[in-house]
């Protein structure tokens, strides 16, 4: 019998939190190992859209628990990620690129190839919009799991105003807020996980079909 990897095992238990224990913290260096770790999530070309805002002090929980409609585990939590897009990220592919072409990751003809289709790419603001938004979710989830390997619980959320919370934390509109992740010690045990669809009503193979969407 193969043995499973215990990757597998991380995500079969992983589930959101809702309830954080308020009087346990992270330090600050384990707090950039789990950005660290985060940022080994894939991108496109390599621009790495993602950003963080690491909120952990009482007085700027209070006001991230303004901007989310008062909800408990922002400010519960050891700390509260404000995920964050960069909506110009291409900017920095060329510097991205050279350290690539420096340490051997990627030839010099490619990387230039690879700066010019992702220019063209990202003229259009909708995709570049998307991307930002992909892959700053890519390196939440990542963010989750490593999150879940060091005996941490999380919890993304989407409900905010994004306004507010570019008012109070100074973020410009070269970035898109992406979500929220609290993350922190659970004063709950998870007894089971929400339902899942059944395979049936998600996957299709070849092609999307009617009967499929009607399940």
């Amino acid at each position: 019998m193969d043995v499973e990897h215990p990757i597998l095992e991380l995500i079969r238990r992983r589930a959101t939190v809702e309830r954080f224990d308020p009087d346990r913290g992270l330090d600050e260096q384990s707090i950039r190992e789990l950005v660290s770790e985060a940022t080994r999530a894939p991108s496109s070309f390599n621009i790495q859209h993602w950003r963080f805002v690491a909120v952990r002090r009482p007085e700027d929980k209070q006001r991230l628990f303004e901007a989310a409609y008062g909800q408990e585990q922002v400010r519960d939590a050891a700390v509260t990620f404000i995920i964050l897009g960069d909506l110009r990220g291409v900017e920095r592919l060329p510097g991205i690129m050279q350290t690539a072409v420096e340490r051997g990751a990627l030839p010099q003809g490619k990387a230039s190839a690879w700066i010019d289709m992702a220019n063209k790419i990202y003229a259009d603001r909708g995709l570049a919009r998307d991307e930002a938004i992909r892959s700053a979710s890519l390196a939440a989830m990542t963010m989750m799991l490593v999150a879940q390997a060091r005996g941490l619980a999380s919890g993304a959320l989407s409900g905010f105003d994004p306004q507010r919370l570019r008012r109070e934390f100074d973020i410009d509109e070269r970035h898109v807020p992406v979500m929220l992740l609290a993350v922190g010690h659970p004063v709950e045990t998870v007894a089971s996980r929400m339902p899942r669809l059944e395979l049936s009503e998600v996957l299709a193979f070849d092609r999307w079909t009617e009967s499929t969407s009607k399940n």
